[in-house]
């Protein structure tokens, strides 16, 4: 119990809530790590599986892409990129590392929702007239809206989570919270991140 009304204690503190520290500075950096790696991720996943969702091939390999993407750990690319010298230790080496976490699964959801439209819908676009640019963007996207937002929201609310390791290779956001509190043994600090992440995903 002393434990919780200490990190209550943190979180109304007027102090943490202010400054370069402060909650919403640290808020503003996790939101901008998760925004610029979802914005990279939509980028290059959304047109790759809507094309190869309409022209129903490769199939495959969208699935084992996949299952790939989500085995390698996140951390592990953190490390790689952090390790380079034309990336180093930073925002950057987060945003890149979550932009390859977040692809995988938007675009699989991407290539399931437009491959699984109906045929019969999609050929009767083409009887009047449309061209395959048309009928993804009229047809079939919209059909496969509800399929692609439920990847999207499922893969940023794991963005969001994820983030938090940003602060190991010296990235902003609410992780700093977690990894000083560590640093420090200081569990109300740790916890109090921990809590913050978790209201934020």
């Amino acid at each position: 119990m002393e434990g919780i009304m200490n990190v209550w204690e943190w979180l109304t503190d007027p102090a943490h809530w202010q400054g370069p520290n402060g909650i919403p500075v640290r808020t503003l950096q996790h939101l901008y790590i998760s925004g610029a790696a979802m914005v990279i991720a939509i980028v290059l996943a959304f047109p790759v599986g809507m094309i190869i969702g309409h022209f129903k091939r490769f199939g495959g390999f969208v699935t084992n892409l996949g299952n790939v993407g989500r085995a390698i750990p996140t951390f592990a690319l953190l490390i790689i990129f952090a390790s380079t010298d034309l990336i180093g230790v930073g925002d950057l080496a987060a945003i890149l590392a979550l932009a390859i976490f977040a692809i995988p699964p938007l675009l699989t959801n991407t290539y399931v929702g437009v491959r699984d439209v109906d045929a019969n819908v999609s050929e009767g676009a083409k009887g009047m007239g449309m061209t395959d640019s048309q009928v993804i963007g009229r047809v079939e996207l919209p059909t496969a809206l509800p399929m692609i937002g439920a990847g999207l929201r499922t893969t940023t609310v794991q963005v969001v989570a994820t983030a938090t390791l940003a602060a190991l290779v010296g990235g902003g956001g609410l992780g700093r919270y977690v990894v000083d509190g560590f640093a420090l043994q200081d569990v109300t600090l740790m916890m109090s991140g921990v809590i913050l992440v978790s209201a934020l995903s």
